[in-house]
Protein backbone atom coordinates (compact mmCIF):
# COMPACT_ATOMS: atom_id res chain seq x y z
CA UNK A 1 0.00 0.00 0.00
CA UNK A 2 1.37 3.41 -0.98
CA UNK A 3 1.77 6.06 1.68
CA UNK A 4 0.30 9.52 1.27
CA UNK A 5 2.71 12.42 1.02
CA UNK A 6 2.13 15.24 3.45
CA UNK A 7 0.49 18.47 2.44
CA UNK A 8 0.18 21.51 4.67
CA UNK A 9 -3.41 22.68 4.19
CA UNK A 10 -6.20 23.37 1.74
CA UNK A 11 -8.80 21.28 -0.07
CA UNK A 12 -6.20 18.72 -1.19
CA UNK A 13 -5.36 16.93 2.05
CA UNK A 14 -2.86 14.32 0.81
CA UNK A 15 -1.43 12.99 -2.44
CA UNK A 16 0.36 9.84 -3.58
CA UNK A 17 1.43 8.13 -6.80
CA UNK A 18 -0.54 5.15 -8.06
CA UNK A 19 -0.16 2.57 -10.83
CA UNK A 20 -2.53 0.10 -12.45
CA UNK A 21 -3.84 -0.90 -9.01
CA UNK A 22 -5.31 1.89 -6.91
CA UNK A 23 -5.38 2.08 -3.15
CA UNK A 24 -8.78 3.25 -1.91
CA UNK A 25 -10.60 4.19 1.28
CA UNK A 26 -13.59 2.59 2.99
CA UNK A 27 -16.21 1.80 1.62
CA UNK A 28 -14.05 0.98 -1.44
CA UNK A 29 -11.65 -1.98 -1.23
CA UNK A 30 -9.42 -1.31 -4.24
CA UNK A 31 -9.60 -0.46 -7.92
CA UNK A 32 -7.61 -1.36 -11.01
CA UNK A 33 -7.15 0.05 -14.49
CA UNK A 34 -6.10 -2.09 -17.45
CA UNK A 35 -4.98 -0.59 -20.74
CA UNK A 36 -3.63 -2.97 -23.37
CA UNK A 37 -2.89 -2.56 -27.07
CA UNK A 38 -3.99 -5.96 -28.34
CA UNK A 39 -3.29 -6.84 -31.99
CA UNK A 40 -5.68 -8.22 -34.59
CA UNK A 41 -7.44 -11.36 -33.39
CA UNK A 42 -7.34 -14.81 -34.95
CA UNK A 43 -10.14 -17.38 -35.26
CA UNK A 44 -9.89 -18.07 -31.53
CA UNK A 45 -10.23 -14.33 -30.75
CA UNK A 46 -6.67 -14.57 -29.42
CA UNK A 47 -3.34 -12.93 -30.31
CA UNK A 48 -1.15 -14.71 -32.89
CA UNK A 49 0.70 -17.66 -31.38
CA UNK A 50 4.13 -16.18 -32.13
CA UNK A 51 3.25 -13.20 -29.90
CA UNK A 52 2.22 -15.28 -26.87
CA UNK A 53 3.73 -18.77 -27.17
CA UNK A 54 6.90 -17.80 -25.31
CA UNK A 55 5.14 -15.95 -22.48
CA UNK A 56 4.49 -17.15 -18.94
CA UNK A 57 0.90 -17.95 -19.89
CA UNK A 58 -1.44 -18.14 -16.95
CA UNK A 59 0.48 -15.44 -15.13
CA UNK A 60 1.49 -12.82 -17.68
CA UNK A 61 1.29 -9.38 -16.05
CA UNK A 62 4.28 -7.72 -17.71
CA UNK A 63 3.59 -5.82 -20.90
CA UNK A 64 5.26 -7.11 -24.06
CA UNK A 65 4.38 -5.63 -27.44
CA UNK A 66 1.97 -3.36 -25.58
CA UNK A 67 -0.23 -5.97 -23.91
CA UNK A 68 -0.57 -8.59 -21.20
CA UNK A 69 -2.41 -11.91 -21.15
CA UNK A 70 -3.10 -11.78 -17.37
CA UNK A 71 -4.27 -15.31 -16.40
CA UNK A 72 -5.47 -16.12 -19.91
CA UNK A 73 -3.71 -18.83 -21.92
CA UNK A 74 -5.59 -18.37 -25.21
CA UNK A 75 -7.87 -15.35 -24.88
CA UNK A 76 -6.50 -12.65 -22.53
CA UNK A 77 -8.28 -12.05 -19.26
CA UNK A 78 -9.27 -13.76 -16.06
CA UNK A 79 -10.57 -17.36 -16.19
CA UNK A 80 -12.91 -18.67 -13.50
CA UNK A 81 -12.22 -17.07 -10.13
CA UNK A 82 -14.16 -16.34 -6.95
CA UNK A 83 -15.57 -13.21 -5.30
CA UNK A 84 -17.19 -13.33 -1.86
CA UNK A 85 -18.42 -10.49 0.33
CA UNK A 86 -18.23 -7.37 -1.85
CA UNK A 87 -19.34 -5.69 -5.07
CA UNK A 88 -17.55 -5.03 -8.34
CA UNK A 89 -18.28 -2.22 -10.77
CA UNK A 90 -16.58 -2.71 -14.15
CA UNK A 91 -16.46 -0.22 -17.03
CA UNK A 92 -15.15 -1.30 -20.44
CA UNK A 93 -14.29 1.99 -22.11
CA UNK A 94 -12.76 0.29 -25.16
CA UNK A 95 -12.84 -3.35 -26.20
CA UNK A 96 -15.10 -6.19 -25.08
CA UNK A 97 -15.43 -8.27 -21.92
CA UNK A 98 -17.06 -11.72 -22.05
CA UNK A 99 -18.46 -13.01 -18.75
CA UNK A 100 -19.93 -16.30 -17.53
CA UNK A 101 -20.77 -17.10 -13.91
CA UNK A 102 -22.00 -19.77 -11.49
CA UNK A 103 -25.42 -18.14 -11.28
CA UNK A 104 -25.98 -18.89 -14.98
CA UNK A 105 -25.54 -15.32 -16.27
CA UNK A 106 -23.50 -14.57 -19.37
CA UNK A 107 -22.69 -11.43 -21.35
CA UNK A 108 -20.57 -9.54 -23.82
CA UNK A 109 -20.22 -5.83 -23.09
CA UNK A 110 -17.87 -3.03 -24.05
CA UNK A 111 -17.28 0.36 -25.61
CA UNK A 112 -18.72 2.33 -22.71
CA UNK A 113 -20.88 -0.36 -21.10
CA UNK A 114 -20.60 -1.32 -17.44
CA UNK A 115 -21.49 -4.24 -15.21
CA UNK A 116 -22.43 -4.19 -11.52
CA UNK A 117 -21.87 -7.47 -9.65
CA UNK A 118 -23.00 -7.94 -6.06
CA UNK A 119 -21.18 -11.01 -4.75
CA UNK A 120 -22.37 -11.01 -1.17
CA UNK A 121 -22.10 -14.82 -1.06
CA UNK A 122 -19.80 -17.28 -2.86
CA UNK A 123 -19.72 -16.31 -6.52
CA UNK A 124 -17.48 -17.39 -9.40
CA UNK A 125 -17.14 -15.94 -12.86
CA UNK A 126 -14.73 -15.58 -15.73
CA UNK A 127 -13.91 -12.27 -17.43
CA UNK A 128 -12.18 -12.69 -20.77
CA UNK A 129 -11.00 -9.97 -23.16
CA UNK A 130 -11.75 -11.36 -26.65
CA UNK A 131 -9.87 -10.00 -29.65
CA UNK A 132 -13.12 -9.80 -31.56
CA UNK A 133 -11.81 -7.97 -34.64
CA UNK A 134 -9.69 -9.82 -37.17
CA UNK A 135 -9.23 -6.85 -39.52
CA UNK A 136 -7.88 -4.31 -37.05
CA UNK A 137 -6.19 -4.01 -33.63
CA UNK A 138 -8.19 -4.68 -30.46
CA UNK A 139 -7.14 -2.11 -27.83
CA UNK A 140 -8.93 -2.29 -24.50
CA UNK A 141 -9.37 0.07 -21.57
CA UNK A 142 -11.03 -1.39 -18.48
CA UNK A 143 -11.56 0.06 -14.99
CA UNK A 144 -12.77 -2.12 -12.12
CA UNK A 145 -13.82 -0.79 -8.72
CA UNK A 146 -14.43 -3.00 -5.66
CA UNK A 147 -16.91 -1.81 -3.01
CA UNK A 148 -17.25 -3.49 0.37
CA UNK A 149 -20.50 -4.64 1.95
CA UNK A 150 -21.36 -4.31 5.65
CA UNK A 151 -21.58 -7.55 7.61
CA UNK A 152 -25.37 -7.48 7.71
CA UNK A 153 -25.46 -7.46 3.88
CA UNK A 154 -23.03 -10.35 3.41
CA UNK A 155 -24.49 -13.78 2.81
CA UNK A 156 -27.49 -12.57 0.81
CA UNK A 157 -28.32 -13.36 -2.83
CA UNK A 158 -25.81 -12.56 -5.54
CA UNK A 159 -26.88 -10.30 -8.37
CA UNK A 160 -25.60 -9.10 -11.75
CA UNK A 161 -26.83 -5.97 -13.53
CA UNK A 162 -25.80 -4.45 -16.87
CA UNK A 163 -25.59 -0.73 -17.59
CA UNK A 164 -25.47 -0.06 -21.33
CA UNK A 165 -23.60 2.98 -22.64
CA UNK A 166 -26.79 4.31 -24.23
CA UNK A 167 -28.36 4.61 -20.78
CA UNK A 168 -25.44 6.22 -18.94
CA UNK A 169 -25.94 9.49 -17.11
CA UNK A 170 -23.60 11.91 -18.88
CA UNK A 171 -23.28 15.65 -19.27
CA UNK A 172 -21.00 17.89 -21.32
CA UNK A 173 -19.84 20.92 -19.38
CA UNK A 174 -18.55 23.96 -21.27
CA UNK A 175 -16.47 26.46 -19.31
CA UNK A 176 -16.32 30.19 -19.98
CA UNK A 177 -13.84 29.66 -22.81
CA UNK A 178 -15.93 26.97 -24.49
CA UNK A 179 -13.62 24.12 -23.45
CA UNK A 180 -15.43 20.85 -22.78
CA UNK A 181 -15.46 18.36 -19.94
CA UNK A 182 -17.48 15.20 -20.44
CA UNK A 183 -18.77 13.87 -17.12
CA UNK A 184 -19.97 10.29 -16.62
CA UNK A 185 -22.00 9.74 -13.44
CA UNK A 186 -22.14 6.00 -12.73
CA UNK A 187 -23.39 6.10 -9.14
CA UNK A 188 -24.72 8.73 -6.76
CA UNK A 189 -25.47 12.42 -7.18
CA UNK A 190 -23.32 14.91 -9.03
CA UNK A 191 -24.85 18.37 -9.28
CA UNK A 192 -28.30 17.89 -10.81
CA UNK A 193 -27.54 14.35 -12.03
CA UNK A 194 -28.58 11.29 -10.07
CA UNK A 195 -27.42 7.84 -11.16
CA UNK A 196 -29.24 5.13 -9.16
CA UNK A 197 -27.36 1.93 -8.41
CA UNK A 198 -29.14 -0.96 -10.20
CA UNK A 199 -29.16 -3.25 -7.15
CA UNK A 200 -31.34 -1.80 -4.36
CA UNK A 201 -29.55 -4.10 -1.90
CA UNK A 202 -26.18 -2.43 -2.50
CA UNK A 203 -24.41 -0.28 0.10
CA UNK A 204 -24.13 2.30 -2.67
CA UNK A 205 -27.90 2.35 -3.32
CA UNK A 206 -28.78 4.31 -0.15
CA UNK A 207 -28.25 8.06 -0.81
CA UNK A 208 -27.34 8.56 2.86
CA UNK A 209 -24.16 6.55 2.25
CA UNK A 210 -22.98 9.22 -0.21
CA UNK A 211 -21.36 6.81 -2.68
CA UNK A 212 -20.27 8.54 -5.88
CA UNK A 213 -18.50 7.06 -8.89
CA UNK A 214 -17.81 9.78 -11.47
CA UNK A 215 -15.41 10.04 -14.39
CA UNK A 216 -14.17 13.22 -16.11
CA UNK A 217 -12.74 13.60 -19.62
CA UNK A 218 -11.26 17.11 -19.82
CA UNK A 219 -10.12 18.93 -22.94
CA UNK A 220 -6.82 20.85 -22.77
CA UNK A 221 -7.32 23.96 -20.66
CA UNK A 222 -10.85 22.99 -19.58
CA UNK A 223 -12.14 24.10 -16.19
CA UNK A 224 -14.79 22.60 -13.92
CA UNK A 225 -15.81 22.91 -10.30
CA UNK A 226 -16.70 19.69 -8.48
CA UNK A 227 -19.59 20.38 -6.07
CA UNK A 228 -19.14 19.97 -2.32
CA UNK A 229 -20.29 16.70 -0.73
CA UNK A 230 -21.47 15.60 2.70
CA UNK A 231 -18.83 15.89 5.38
CA UNK A 232 -18.72 12.24 6.50
CA UNK A 233 -17.47 10.73 3.21
CA UNK A 234 -14.00 9.72 2.09
CA UNK A 235 -13.19 11.51 -1.18
CA UNK A 236 -10.41 10.68 -3.64
CA UNK A 237 -9.58 11.91 -7.13
CA UNK A 238 -7.50 9.63 -9.40
CA UNK A 239 -5.66 11.47 -12.19
CA UNK A 240 -5.48 8.55 -14.63
CA UNK A 241 -4.05 10.10 -17.77
CA UNK A 242 -3.01 13.43 -19.24
CA UNK A 243 -0.29 15.87 -18.30
CA UNK A 244 -0.95 18.25 -15.44
CA UNK A 245 -3.82 20.08 -13.77
CA UNK A 246 -4.39 22.53 -10.94
CA UNK A 247 -6.77 20.99 -8.39
CA UNK A 248 -7.99 23.46 -5.76
CA UNK A 249 -4.71 25.36 -6.08
CA UNK A 250 -2.56 22.21 -5.95
CA UNK A 251 -0.30 21.36 -8.91
CA UNK A 252 -1.16 17.76 -9.78
CA UNK A 253 0.25 15.49 -12.48
CA UNK A 254 -1.04 12.35 -14.14
CA UNK A 255 -0.56 9.33 -11.88
CA UNK A 256 -1.51 11.16 -8.68
CA UNK A 257 -4.24 10.16 -6.28
CA UNK A 258 -5.52 13.17 -4.36
CA UNK A 259 -7.38 12.89 -1.05
CA UNK A 260 -9.86 15.76 -1.03
CA UNK A 261 -11.71 17.63 1.67
CA UNK A 262 -15.32 16.53 1.07
CA UNK A 263 -17.34 19.52 2.26
CA UNK A 264 -15.79 22.10 -0.07
CA UNK A 265 -16.11 22.80 -3.78
CA UNK A 266 -13.10 21.61 -5.81
CA UNK A 267 -12.08 23.75 -8.81
CA UNK A 268 -10.03 21.91 -11.46
CA UNK A 269 -8.17 23.59 -14.31
CA UNK A 270 -6.67 21.16 -16.78
CA UNK A 271 -3.24 21.64 -18.35
CA UNK A 272 -2.19 21.46 -22.00
CA UNK A 273 -3.13 17.79 -22.57
CA UNK A 274 -6.49 16.04 -22.58
CA UNK A 275 -6.96 14.46 -19.15
CA UNK A 276 -9.01 11.72 -17.56
CA UNK A 277 -9.89 11.55 -13.86
CA UNK A 278 -12.04 9.41 -11.58
CA UNK A 279 -13.81 10.60 -8.42
CA UNK A 280 -14.60 7.96 -5.78
CA UNK A 281 -16.32 8.90 -2.57
CA UNK A 282 -18.60 7.39 0.04
CA UNK A 283 -19.37 7.11 3.72
CA UNK A 284 -17.16 4.52 5.44
CA UNK A 285 -18.78 1.26 6.52
CA UNK A 286 -16.52 1.34 9.55
CA UNK A 287 -16.71 -2.34 10.52
CA UNK A 288 -13.80 -4.58 11.36
CA UNK A 289 -13.44 -7.40 8.84
CA UNK A 290 -10.90 -9.92 7.59
CA UNK A 291 -9.84 -10.58 4.04
CA UNK A 292 -7.68 -12.96 2.06
CA UNK A 293 -7.53 -13.31 -1.70
CA UNK A 294 -11.06 -13.02 -3.13
CA UNK A 295 -12.85 -13.14 0.25
CA UNK A 296 -13.88 -10.32 2.63
CA UNK A 297 -15.88 -11.57 5.62
CA UNK A 298 -16.36 -11.11 9.37
CA UNK A 299 -13.19 -12.68 10.78
CA UNK A 300 -10.26 -14.98 10.02
CA UNK A 301 -12.26 -18.12 10.79
CA UNK A 302 -14.99 -17.17 8.28
CA UNK A 303 -12.40 -16.33 5.64
CA UNK A 304 -10.54 -19.63 6.12
CA UNK A 305 -13.78 -21.59 5.82
CA UNK A 306 -14.77 -19.64 2.69
CA UNK A 307 -11.40 -20.33 1.05
CA UNK A 308 -11.79 -24.03 1.89
CA UNK A 309 -15.26 -24.07 0.33
CA UNK A 310 -13.94 -22.44 -2.84
CA UNK A 311 -11.03 -24.87 -3.20
CA UNK A 312 -13.19 -27.94 -2.54
CA UNK A 313 -15.97 -27.17 -4.98
CA UNK A 314 -14.90 -24.51 -7.49
CA UNK A 315 -14.97 -26.87 -10.48
CA UNK A 316 -18.01 -28.83 -9.32
CA UNK A 317 -20.27 -25.77 -9.28
CA UNK A 318 -18.97 -24.31 -12.55
CA UNK A 319 -21.84 -24.73 -15.07
CA UNK A 320 -19.81 -24.11 -18.25
CA UNK A 321 -17.61 -26.48 -20.23
CA UNK A 322 -14.35 -24.53 -19.79
CA UNK A 323 -13.09 -22.05 -17.21
CA UNK A 324 -11.84 -19.44 -19.70
CA UNK A 325 -14.95 -19.34 -21.86
CA UNK A 326 -15.46 -16.53 -24.39
CA UNK A 327 -18.50 -15.71 -26.47
CA UNK A 328 -18.50 -17.00 -30.08
CA UNK A 329 -16.95 -14.92 -32.88
CA UNK A 330 -19.32 -12.24 -34.06
CA UNK A 331 -21.30 -12.15 -30.82
CA UNK A 332 -23.09 -8.83 -30.20
CA UNK A 333 -23.28 -6.82 -27.00
CA UNK A 334 -25.81 -8.67 -24.90
CA UNK A 335 -26.65 -10.17 -21.55
CA UNK A 336 -28.59 -13.33 -20.78
CA UNK A 337 -29.59 -13.46 -17.14
CA UNK A 338 -30.01 -16.69 -15.20
CA UNK A 339 -33.80 -16.25 -15.19
CA UNK A 340 -33.88 -16.25 -19.01
CA UNK A 341 -34.18 -12.50 -19.59
CA UNK A 342 -32.12 -11.23 -22.53
CA UNK A 343 -31.00 -7.75 -23.55
CA UNK A 344 -29.48 -6.76 -26.90
CA UNK A 345 -28.83 -2.99 -27.04
CA UNK A 346 -27.93 -3.18 -30.75
CA UNK A 347 -30.57 -5.77 -31.59
CA UNK A 348 -30.24 -9.54 -31.73
CA UNK A 349 -28.46 -10.71 -34.90
CA UNK A 350 -30.30 -13.30 -36.96
CA UNK A 351 -29.20 -16.79 -36.03
CA UNK A 352 -27.28 -15.84 -32.87
CA UNK A 353 -27.75 -18.18 -29.91
CA UNK A 354 -25.94 -17.66 -26.57
CA UNK A 355 -23.94 -20.69 -25.35
CA UNK A 356 -25.79 -23.24 -23.27
CA UNK A 357 -24.79 -24.34 -19.81
CA UNK A 358 -23.63 -27.91 -19.33
CA UNK A 359 -25.72 -30.29 -17.25
CA UNK A 360 -24.27 -29.86 -13.76
CA UNK A 361 -24.29 -32.97 -11.59
CA UNK A 362 -24.80 -32.12 -7.94
CA UNK A 363 -22.38 -33.68 -5.49
CA UNK A 364 -23.53 -35.63 -2.47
Amino acid sequence: MALFRKKASGAVLRYVDFGSHWDTEDPFLFASHHRDEYPKGNRQQAPPLDMIGWRNLGHDYKKHDGFRMYHGKVVPGFPMHAHWGYETFTVAETGYIDTFDTEGNQSRFGFGDAQWVTASSKYQHCEMYPLAFEDRPNPNDITQIMINLPLEMKGSENRVDMLWSEDMNTVCHLDGSGRKTKIFVYAGTYGDIYAPVPNPGSWAADPEHGVKIVQFYMEPGAEISVPASQKNVSRNLYFVSGGSAVVAGFDAVSGYRLKLRPEVEIPIKNGDEASRMWLLEGAPIGQKMSSFGPVVLKDDMAVRQAMKDIRNDEYGVWPWNIIDKAQPRGAPRFVMYADGREEYPDGRPEGFEPPEKRNVQCRE
